[in-house]
C-alpha cells in the first residue's frame, strides 16, 4: 500500500497518471454463464481489476453478413488499464463464442484516486 503521508500535490499527480491509464471495456455475451466465465477468467489472470456482469439482458440490434439481426445479450463492464488491453482482448476472444465479439474500450477521464490506485495495483502484473 502507498504511504499515507503523500502531499496533496503528489497525490493529485499520481491520480492523474492512473486516470490516464484507466479503461472501461464493454463486452456483450449471449448468456450469463459465458459472461461469468469470462469475468472470472480475466480477473483471476489479473487482466481486469473488476468486472460487472449485467444480468438483465440488453437488446442489441446490428447488421451481420448484410442482414439486420437482434439479440438479447448480457453486458460485461470491465475495469482495466491501457497496458492490459492486448492480453485482455486475446483472452476475451479465446473464451467467447462469437466470431467477432464486441470489445469496445472507453478511457476513464476521472474518478476516485483511491479506486484508480486500487485498479492499477490489481492489474500490475498483466503486462509481464
Amino acid at each position: 500500500m502507498k504511504a499515507v503521508n503523500m502531499s496533496p500535490m503528489n497525490r493529485q499527480k499520481e491520480s492523474r497518471s492512473k486516470t490516464r491509464d484507466a479503461r472501461v471495456v464493454l463486452v456483450t455475451c449471449p448468456s450469463v454463464a459465458l459472461a461469468r466465465k469470462i469475468a472470472r477468467a480475466v480477473v483471476q489472470k489479473r487482466l481486469a481489476a473488476c468486472v460487472n456482469v449485467v444480468r438483465s439482458p440488453v437488446e442489441s440490434f446490428y447488421t451481420w453478413k448484410a442482414k439486420l439481426e437482434s439479440a438479447r445479450e448480457h453486458l460485461l463492464i470491465i475495469k482495466t488499464t491501457a497496458r492490459c488491453l492486448l492480453r485482455l482482448e486475446r483472452e476475451v476472444k479465446r473464451l467467447h463464442t462469437y466470431e467477432v465479439p464486441e470489445f469496445v474500450v472507453i478511457p476513464i477521464i476521472g474518478g476516485s484516486a483511491d479506486y484508480l490506485s486500487w485498479l492499477s495495483e490489481s492489474v500490475s502484473g498483466c503486462a509481464k
